[in-house]
């Protein structure tokens, strides 16, 4: 079979890995890709916004199976653009999509089939979202509704904060994902994701994780699109994900059905672990960055075999098995980042930093310049490594980060410490 991957991130660097181990691959393909899919796969240098452009190439390379790895590109509707020029795609459809493209379709979807969820208003302009906060006060959350790469979320600790987040919002600061605002109540509670692989009627589980979503230690400064993550999420226990399958997958499969536009993809749930139970903060329609690399470090399944059932609507007939170990990635970002993060750095060690056989290195924003690797993004490289314990993948993990030579470089030093504590 010969398969494409899309995207450039650390995300796709680690579907590709996973996907490379697939007796059933006879020729990889990442498009664009980055520093690090060079070595196991052929980079495809195209524009994968332009969807005929993505078609071209997968007809010109005789691909057989495309995996869509970016948010954006699922909510833009490529999967289906993908289907109908008749190459086999795993990709929710656009309408489907909607369900992370769209805060408010999410909302209205948990109103109409009674998911537990925050209370919310949307609004479409700023006097109204204001006069809404003054009602309710602060702690608060305000929510971009669009696609804002993982920053249009603010977690408000008080109105003033709101005041400055919506303002953003209307501003243009996140562009047109600002243009309505989803005001939600503060959840009190731990976070934590949960994945699922869906063919539209059954959804396996695929796997528990914690993401570290502020720039900071101890969770700290502006909110990125992740600073590292741990999986599995020991808070879910098995009671727990047995009312999140029953009271918010299950509810949300047959929902999208019943739309007419049935779920088909990873469906990602963010949860408050409240002492009500668990709520749905958010959907994602893709593999989480940096959660998927976690994932793909502990599956122990053939990934490929497992998204095919997923297209051809087998994945009653599948199961999932993972490695008892935990596994701990740790971001490595260009100084700057969020905000403006510094590009064309160099950077050195990491083959170094990967020989350990409990670690791997996943590229995000690299690139190779005559034979250097340089830095190319804002989330740059990602360090992942297996342990017994989460105590024990972090330091396997920061072992290995301690290696790279990459002055320009910044990392979190405290990935993991809420299970570390527990642990201790």
């Amino acid at each position: 079979m010969r398969v494409l991957v899309i995207g450039s991130g650390g995300r796709e660097h680690a579907l590709a890995w996973k996907i490379a181990q697939s007796p059933l691959v006879d020729a990889l393909f990442v498009a664009p890709g980055n520093g690090g899919t060079e070595g196991l796969a052929t980079n495809l240098n195209i524009d994968i916004t332009d969807h005929a452009a993505v078609i071209a190439a997968a007809r010109e390379h005789a691909i057989d199976f495309v995996v869509v790895g970016p948010d954006a590109q699922v909510v833009a509707g490529l999967g289906d653009d993908v289907r109908a020029a008749g190459i086999t795609c795993f990709c929710p459809s656009k309408e489907a999509g909607q369900l992370e493209g769209s805060k408010s379709f999410t909302k209205a979807l948990c109103d109409q089939f009674d998911i537990p969820t925050a209370a919310y208003g949307r609004f479409e302009d700023e006097a109204s979202a204001l006069a809404y906060l003054y009602t309710q006060g602060a702690p608060i959350v305000i929510k971009a509704d669009g696609l804002a790469a993982g920053k249009g979320v603010t977690v408000a600790m008080t109105v003033d904060e709101a005041i400055a987040a919506i303002d953003d919002c209307f501003d243009g600061s996140f562009g047109e994902a600002g243009a309505s605002v989803v005001v939600e109540a503060f959840l009190e509670g731990e976070e934590a994701s949960f994945f699922c692989l869906c063919d539209g009627k059954t959804a396996l589980p695929f796997g528990t994780a914690q993401d570290h979503k502020r720039v900071g230690d101890g969770d700290t400064g502006p909110n990125t699109g992740g600073m590292g993550a741990y999986s599995p999420a020991p808070v879910l226990d098995e009671a727990t994900l047995s009312r999140t399958i029953s009271e918010i997958i299950e509810p949300t499969l047959r929902g999208m059905a019943e739309m007419g536009a049935p779920f088909t993809g990873v469906l990602y749930a963010g949860l408050m672990l409240t002492k009500d139970g668990p709520k749905l903060i958010e959907y994602n329609v893709r593999f989480g960055d940096p959660e998927c690399q976690v994932l793909m470090m502990r599956l122990k399944e053939d990934l490929l075999l497992l998204l095919n059932a997923a297209v051809d609507g087998q994945l009653a007939h599948m199961s999932a098995r993972w490695r008892n170990e935990t596994a701990l990635t740790v971001v490595l970002a260009a100084k700057g980042y969020p905000a403006s993060p510094e590009k064309g750095t160099t950077i050195r060690g990491v083959d170094e930093a990967g020989t350990d056989d409990n670690v791997e290195i996943f590229h995000a924003g690299t690139a190779l310049r005559n034979g250097a690797l340089v830095a190319n993004g804002g989330r740059v490289l990602n360090v992942t490594a297996l342990g017994g314990s989460v105590t024990e993948a972090q330091k396997n993990a920061y072992r290995a980060v301690d290696l790279i030579d990459w002055p320009e470089g910044f990392c979190r030093r405290d990935i993991g410490w809420r299970a570390v504590e527990r642990e201790g």
